[in-house]
């Protein structure tokens, strides 16, 4: 049971945020606003008509009602709308750097120029109160040529980006799919992701570390099923940006307390937690370490390893990285002087 002293620790402990899709942080009341704002028709008559669609049975009925929010962003002040929004509201959760993904595919696809949502959100990122920088995502569902596309489309805003990520439906889309465009990413000096071991099975793991090379494995939580994986896991010190609340919308584990997160922790495997697309899935990232935390045997050590993991992870030049894990000390230090002096 999550006592009030862990909570605040949870909510007030500085974090890094590792998996977030930005169009995943589009609330209901920002879709109906700029639907008024671009005389998009939506399928539904109110926000809480909205709300009340976002139950899903799995991963693609979500997908399903993501691309049809998505529909709403047309201009450049409509992504950065977006995109200061969710920055505002990692801020309020003490989140001190964020690694935004983003799909252009979903919208160049409607007929949206790529410069429109790269400018839209970039833009906010270098004018939001946290540190953000951008990975750029293929559609795992369109082809290989599309995104090899994209990326060639992407290239005059390469300062714009940090490196490449692989998401949308994953069964039936092996990550060997994507070797060719992850290879010449790779050559230009992109940093690689790749969602992989959510639904899929953990040889869509090793498919992302064998063949597209990553240096984080987003989800990953079916690696527990291959015993040799996570040993590698451990050896290659391979981050993993978990996404509890998101697992059980998705119904990859049926109830909080079900989740394998404390089994993550406990193999010494680089578990990160992040809120994935928390408009719909209920939770920005204090409400997923709150309800993770809440359901799990986890304490205030698994909380300070979980925040240092984050930044850790993080793609960030060594003096950054050094400088916010040894905020993460010092939080974590005073926090348990505090205890000593005033004892619950």
């Amino acid at each position: 049971m999550l006592t009030e002293q862990l909570r605040t620790t949870l909510q007030q402990m500085p974090k890094a945020e590792l998996h977030i899709h930005i169009e995943g942080s589009l609330e209901p009341e920002l879709i109906f606003a700029l639907a008024q704002r671009n005389g998009v028709s939506l399928p539904y008559p109110s926000v809480e008509a909205l709300r009340q669609a976002y139950a899903f049975s799995d991963l693609q009925s979500f997908l399903d009602i993501y691309y049809a929010g998505a529909s709403v962003l047309l201009t450049e002040q409509d992504f950065y709308d977006m995109t200061a929004a969710y920055l505002t509201r990692a801020a309020a959760d003490n989140v001190r750097h964020a690694e935004i993904f983003f799909d252009p595919q979903t919208h160049t696809a409607r007929g949206v120029p790529f410069e429109t949502v790269i400018n839209g959100i970039w833009r906010a990122c270098q004018e939001g109160p946290i540190s953000a920088s951008l990975i750029m995502c293929f559609l795992r569902h369109l082809s290989e040529e599309e995104a090899l596309a994209t990326l060639d489309e992407a290239l005059p805003f390469r300062d714009k980006f940090i490196g490449v990520g692989l998401d949308s439906s994953e069964v039936g889309h092996p990550p060997e799919k994507f070797a060719r465009v992850f290879e010449r990413a790779r050559g230009l000096g992109l940093r690689l992701v790749a969602h992989a071991g959510e639904e899929g099975p953990p040889a869509y793991i090793e498919s992302a570390l064998d063949v597209l090379k990553v240096e984080r494995v987003d989800h990953g939580v079916r690696c527990l099923e291959s015993p040799a994986l996570v040993e590698r896991l451990v050896r290659e010190g391979m981050a993993l940006t978990v996404c509890p609340l998101s697992n059980i919308k998705l119904r990859v584990f049926d109830v909080m307390a079900a989740h394998n997160l404390r089994s993550l922790l406990d193999k010494g495997l680089a578990v990160t937690i992040n809120s994935d697309d928390p408009a719909y899935f209920g939770g920005y990232m204090n409400e997923n370490f709150i309800a993770a935390f809440d359901a799990l045997p986890l304490d205030v050590s698994h909380a300070r390893q979980l925040a240092r993991n984050s930044f850790a992870a993080a793609f960030l030049a060594p003096e950054q990285k050094r400088a916010f894990l040894a905020e993460v000390d010092a939080y974590f230090e005073h926090a348990a002087a505090e205890t000593v002096v005033n004892p619950t």
